[in-house]
């Protein structure tokens, strides 16, 4: 271990200094990273859900910046609409678009694949980056609960009817946002949505992140052979309006040490514009440009099992009509 990864390391160790804005400008400094604005992503197309505001409002201009030509993809047209105009403006990036649609109303994610596909040729990065917590239990067309739909079966059903594309534009990627919240939650799949009286808002969102997890490294290994590079990520505590809303109380309380949004949103960026460590390796869940541990405590590491993530990749094919057979051996 050298001496960058042994700092590192410490920083890791502690949550505090790891998820908070010290971490963040600790290893910025300490590797020397890139800085975003030096990538050229012209002639790449982007597709990135939940890009109205927080996280991915940042993650989206800043794509502008380096030159992609970008779907927005948010559920208010109205939003989407003046998110595209204000970023062209800010960038001067013409080529950015938008797309109206739920991404836990299957219908308008099928509806959001057909247009990706008729208006590009190409499709060189999905990231799927939609998904609040909730403090009520709210359910989605078809009756999943809400936190579940949005951001585990849509993605699923709109990464398997984009990869044919995604292959025929390889090397291409596809980034999850996940949170450092998964860390609490084991493995679940017929306790993977919370009933209306266990519900509770932050551990429905832990459990939906740690699906996450688990689907990006299982996609890895199913279509990583076609040049699909699978990552998930968390952006360590960021300041989001979502996170203001959802934990009113852990943003008063950790206010100062927060990141900002565009720190939160930093290695979403990098995951999608370098062409090194992230086309080099699949699989990974990452945090400030590094591979991560995707287990903190025993009890989530024993819940990993293969015969579950199995069952989580049969109920989700079952839930999404998608004809993707698991194939792999988690």
């Amino acid at each position: 271990m050298n001496l960058s990864q042994m700092l590192d390391a410490a920083i890791e160790g502690p949550v505090v200094t790891s998820f908070t804005r010290f971490g963040y400008d600790a290893r910025r400094r300490l590797e020397k990273w890139t800085p975003l604005d030096i990538y050229d992503l012209q002639g790449r197309v982007i597709t990135l859900t939940g890009a109205t505001s927080g996280l991915g409002r940042a993650a989206a201009e800043q794509l502008a910046r380096c030159g992609a030509t970008l779907v927005l993809v948010g559920r208010n047209p109205e939003r989407n609409e003046e998110t595209a105009a204000a970023i062209t403006s800010v960038t001067g990036n013409s080529t950015v678009s938008h797309f109206a649609a739920d991404m836990g109303d299957q219908e308008q994610v099928r509806a959001l694949a057909e247009h990706i596909l008729v208006a590009h040729d190409r499709l060189d990065v999905v990231i799927h980056n939609a998904g609040a917590l909730s403090t009520t239990r709210q359910t989605a067309p078809g009756g999943t609960e809400m936190t579940v739909a949005s951001q585990v079966v849509g993605p699923f059903l709109l990464t398997s009817l984009l990869l044919d594309r995604l292959a025929a534009s390889a090397p291409s990627r596809v980034i999850t946002m996940s949170s450092g919240g998964m860390y609490t939650a084991p493995v679940h799949v017929g306790g993977l949505q919370m009933d209306e009286h266990t519900y509770r808002g932050t551990e429905q969102y832990a459990r939906a992140k740690r699906a996450q997890v688990v689907l990006n490294e299982m996609w890895a290994k199913q279509a990583g052979e076609r040049a699909i590079h699978f990552h998930s990520m968390h952006p360590g505590w960021a300041s989001t309006p979502g996170v203001d809303a959802a934990l009113p109380r852990f943003a008063a309380v950790m206010g100062p040490t927060l990141r900002s949004a565009e720190q939160g949103a930093d290695t979403l960026v990098w995951l999608a514009a370098d062409d090194g460590a992230p086309l080099d390796t699949n699989g990974g869940f990452w945090l400030d440009r590094r591979r991560r541990s995707t287990h903190r405590l025993p009890a989530t590491w024993r819940s990993d099992t293969p015969e579950r993530r199995a069952r989580l990749w049969d109920w989700l094919a079952e839930m999404t009509g998608c004809q993707v057979p698991w194939a792999g051996s988690a």
